[in-house]
């Protein structure tokens, strides 16, 4: 009985790392090749696929310069943009959510409810008064626009809510309000740093959603030198780049790279993030 028992759990065990392997294989399989297309030329892109890289990765850079695309330039806007996004991001949510799980005030359930319908609507239904908005505040055509915004970030206090519901103390909290810490005190000594798994994963999630964000920047941005990433790939699609397809990869492969190296480096922390922390009152 005992060895029928370990043999089902040895199958039943070979079958999920096999599924888990060919999943990943999935993922990483699109990945690599672009990576690997990044440094042939457009001779050897057409002549089939290939999982070795090639040679040509400085004299695809050089095409790309040539034809007036500064990746370096896209790259440091980008990083500017992403950055501040999630700085703001992380701290306002964390701060707003931790006012929404700790104070009772009226309207409380009514606020939360809220937040979840403006999680499910999709930016695209309020773009145009969103740009009208902007366009009044004078904010059009500068990064403020993108960055700003997010103050509100529903997503972001919705991540914020679920997780400090789960691991906020509360005796803690009343314990350093009897010892006279002042309330954005008790969140920027206690809460936050108890939160870090969680600030974390909400930090990568929104580090990749402002990375890869064209919609908002196509419609908000007009100047070529502001061109973010995304804005910069775009460009790609044009005449001048319609037959050099090294050049296309290696400007794709360009952008994912930051984001590769960020999960790499953080990944730790989605798991705890996402499981909604250990520590439990």
């Amino acid at each position: 009985m005992e060895n029928n028992y370990r043999f089902r759990t040895n199958i039943l065990r070979v079958l999920v790392y096999l599924i888990l392997t060919i999943l990943l294989i999935i993922t990483i399989v699109p990945i690599w090749l672009l990576l690997v297309n990044a440094t042939r030329s457009t001779t050897e892109i057409q002549q089939g696929i290939s999982i070795l890289p090639s040679v040509h990765l400085v004299e695809n850079y050089r095409i790309l310069l040539s034809k007036g695309i500064d990746m370096f330039k896209g790259f440091r806007n980008s990083f500017f943009v992403a950055g501040a996004s999630t700085l703001v991001t992380v701290y306002f949510s964390l701060l707003t959510a931790y006012g929404i799980v700790i104070y009772d005030f009226k309207g409380k359930k009514i606020i939360s409810n809220f937040i979840i319908v403006l999680v499910m609507i999709p930016m695209q239904l309020s773009i145009i008064g969103f740009f009208q908005y902007m366009s009044k505040l004078g904010l059009t055509d500068n990064y403020a626009s993108l960055i700003l915004p997010l103050i509100a970030n529903a997503s972001g206090v919705f991540f914020g809510k679920q997780y400090l519901e789960s691991m906020i103390i509360h005796d803690l909290i009343d314990a350093a309000r009897i010892d006279g810490a002042s309330e954005l005190g008790i969140f920027h000594r206690i809460m936050f740093p108890m939160a870090v798994p969680g600030a974390v994963t909400l930090g990568i999630f929104a580090f990749v959603a402002s990375w890869n964000n064209f919609f908002n920047a196509f419609i908000l941005i007009s100047s070529f030198e502001k061109y973010t990433l995304p804005m910069l790939v775009k460009t790609l699609r044009g005449d001048v780049y319609r037959t050099e397809y090294g050049a296309i990869y290696l400007g794709l492969a360009i952008t994912i790279v930051p984001i590769l190296i960020v999960y790499a480096i953080f990944s730790r922390y989605i798991v705890n993030g996402i499981s909604l922390g250990a520590v439990k009152e």
